[in-house]
């Protein structure tokens, strides 16, 4: 069978199926492709929270298909801190633990501990499968390091989802700098080969803009059943430019942003169509003078106070927003 013959037969059976490829391919990666995001970044426990990180560690949620039976990896790049990407204050002198855990305690939906939202609370619930401290470590500045093998009946199974939870902790355990990495989830410890049906997610997401006008950063929360509206909180934005919110019924809502070292908070309503799909907000920089090195926070809850996801590949494909088109009756004259 020729190559390009085959190419089409699978983008047919993916059409047919409902998944997108751009959804299958970049699943794996967090930050993912569509997120355009260049890093997510945790400070050591001596920084400021002026610098954009405002409890200096940060959760990631891995989900693995319950039909997967392969042992994996999660490979972090540049998990050490002090290469070309980190962020120095004076000279490097961060330490980054970064702890993966499974088992029972591991599934956030079940735990809300295990969601580090909450002051005081024991995020580090289940399993420690393994860990691994970072400093300032040339052999792995732009290079990955690989957690594993693992296997997915280590993690705490998911009914809903049908799938093996796994989580990851990053905490700045020493000094001020700022630790910049990223995740991506692979059937391989040496290479980046994707599971499919696989998907990440964060309740507080903490990441690095690029130091670029045109550059626009998106994250992608998930709008579940039973939600009517959600009160959305951003952190350090720094006055860099706005905030958008899109989705197939909003084709741009625009957010109160915070500035430096404070929060801006507000309420989003909900519409019917926007249940069960993903929003899409949109980070674009401010024109004119550059803001450089902008790290931000941002975190979701619906009218519960429940915490909301966000997901690394956005469930149900990155939202475009559909016009609405109304049809008014004439009624000829008689």
């Amino acid at each position: 069978m020729k190559p390009e013959r085959f190419i089409n037969i699978a983008l047919i059976i993916l059409f047919l199926s409902g998944i997108t490829l751009p959804a299958m391919l970049n699943a794996q990666a967090v930050p993912g492709k569509d997120e355009n995001i260049p890093f997510l970044v945790t400070f050591g426990k001596e920084g400021k929270v002026s610098w954009g990180d405002n409890d200096f560690f940060q959760i990631f949620f891995f989900s693995i298909p319950k039909d997967f039976n392969q042992q994996f990896y999660i490979r972090v790049f540049d998990p050490d801190c002090g290469g070309e990407n980190d962020e120095i204050q004076g000279e490097f002198n961060s330490k980054t633990l970064f702890s993966v855990y499974g088992g029972v305690g591991a599934d956030p939906e079940k735990h809300e501990e295990s969601r580090g939202l909450e002051k005081g609370t024991n995020y580090k619930l289940g399993n420690q499968l393994a860990s691994r401290v970072f400093g300032a470590e040339p052999r792995y500045d732009n290079k990955y390091f690989s957690f594993g093998p693992l296997t997915p009946t280590e993690g705490e199974f998911n009914q809903k989802w049908n799938s093996y939870i796994f989580k990851v902790v990053i905490e700045g355990v020493a000094g001020d700098d700022g630790n910049l990495y990223r995740f991506f989830l692979s059937r391989d410890e040496n290479n980046n080969l994707a599971i499919e049906g696989a998907n990440a997610f964060t309740y507080s997401y903490t990441f690095r803009m690029w130091n670029d006008f045109k550059s626009i950063a998106h994250i992608y929360p998930y709008v579940d059943t039973g939600i009517v509206s959600i009160k959305q909180e951003n952190f350090d934005w720094d006055n860099d430019g706005k905030i958008l919110v899109v989705s197939r019924y909003k084709r741009g809502i625009e957010l109160p942003i915070s500035n430096e070292a404070d929060w801006a908070r507000s309420n989003i309503a909900i519409e019917p169509q926007e249940i069960n799909s993903s929003l899409d907000f949109q980070f674009h920089k401010r024109q004119g003078e550059l803001v450089k090195n902008n790290n931000v926070v941002v975190r979701l809850q619906n009218q519960r106070g429940d915490a909301v996801k966000f997901y690394s590949s956005p469930i149900g494909g990155v939202p475009v927003y559909v016009p609405r088109t109304s049809v008014t009756k004439i009624t000829p004259k008689k």
